[in-house]
């Protein structure tokens, strides 16, 4: 039994190690007038993720505080930022560049279990 256990513990612990070896989950956003596609995303709390970010027809911004993401985008430029969350909750990203009559609706929700 004890030999059992040793056993289960080494591939577990191995299975940990991999686990955070492994590179940052990725994402892709595009941004356009007056929403952020896709409009929400859900996210592992401790777990790596990178996000690439494009603006489809004109400079937006990806504003998020407590995820600390502040990006400028401009079209036809890939923007990236890897993050990793480490509170579960609720989180909105907002465009903080004015980019119409629309704007203040462009948001998107980052979810964090």
């Amino acid at each position: 039994m004890k030999r059992f256990v040793i056993i289960a513990l080494a591939i577990l612990a191995g299975s940990l190690s991999a686990a955070q070896d492994a590179p940052p989950r990725e994402i892709s956003i595009t941004a356009k007038r007056f929403e952020f596609t896709p409009n929400q995303i859900t996210l592992k709390r401790g777990e790596p993720v990178t996000l690439h970010v494009w603006a489809l027809d004109r400079s937006h911004g990806f504003y998020q505080k407590d995820l600390k993401i502040d990006l400028d985008l401009s079209p036809d430029h890939e923007s990236v930022v890897t993050i990793t969350p480490d509170t579960a909750g609720h989180f909105v990203a907002i465009c903080d560049h004015f980019c119409g009559s629309g704007h203040g609706n462009m948001k998107m929700v980052i979810n964090v279990e």
